[in-house]
């Protein structure tokens, strides 16, 4: 957990409240990108009937109809998404005091 905190002044309570709901929004803007991502995805996996944390493992370009370019699509995206969640997870382990 990561703690935010704001040296007591009068408007740390504002400020605060201000920090928390720009992370909320962030949250939610990363939120929809990984539903963006997500939709992109299934393409993919419904075409290779395989899920895409399997296409990372097991696949190779040579695996695809679409070689290269649809490797490089497939494999951007699905590394797009994890890279959001690990924002999301940070984000969410923010806490924030006021010390006063």
């Amino acid at each position: 957990m990561t703690i935010v905190s704001v040296e007591p002044t009068q408007a740390s309570d504002d400020v605060l409240r201000l920090l928390e709901q720009t992370v909320q929004a962030e949250i939610e803007r990363l939120e929809l990108a990984c539903e963006v991502a997500g939709q992109r995805l299934k393409p993919f996996e419904a075409k290779y009937k395989v899920s895409s944390e399997m296409f990372i493992a097991q696949m190779t370009a040579e695996d695809l109809d679409g070689g290269d370019d649809e490797y490089v699509a497939w494999a951007g995206e699905y590394k797009l998404l994890q890279h959001l969640l690990r924002q999301i997870a940070r984000l969410k382990e923010l806490r924030f005091v006021n010390p006063s």
